[in-house]
């Protein structure tokens, strides 16, 4: 454990942040299986709402600096594809 008062402080910060972005990336994930279960059962119109949602919250995880700016746009772009289908 950290002795000074400033390390004690930055180790206090970096466990809050820890926490809060351990959530939001378990929160990401429940969205993003939302959409694949919606794409497997067949369920368009459900998988359209849940990928809004997705999407939405992939892209706030992003400003918040919870994942890397590309991996959110790779995971929109596949739920998207998964979606709508391939082009043709």
């Amino acid at each position: 454990m950290a002795n000074h008062q400033s390390a004690i402080k930055r180790h206090k910060q970096s466990e809050k942040r820890r926490l809060r972005n351990a959530s939001t990336k378990s929160t990401l994930r429940t969205a993003v299986k939302r959409v694949s279960e919606a794409v497997a059962a067949g369920k368009a119109d459900e998988a359209a709402t849940n990928l809004k949602a997705a999407v939405s919250l992939l892209d706030r995880a992003v400003t918040k600096g919870v994942l890397p700016r590309n991996t959110a746009s790779r995971k929109i772009s596949r739920l998207t594809v998964a979606v709508s289908g391939p082009k043709k």
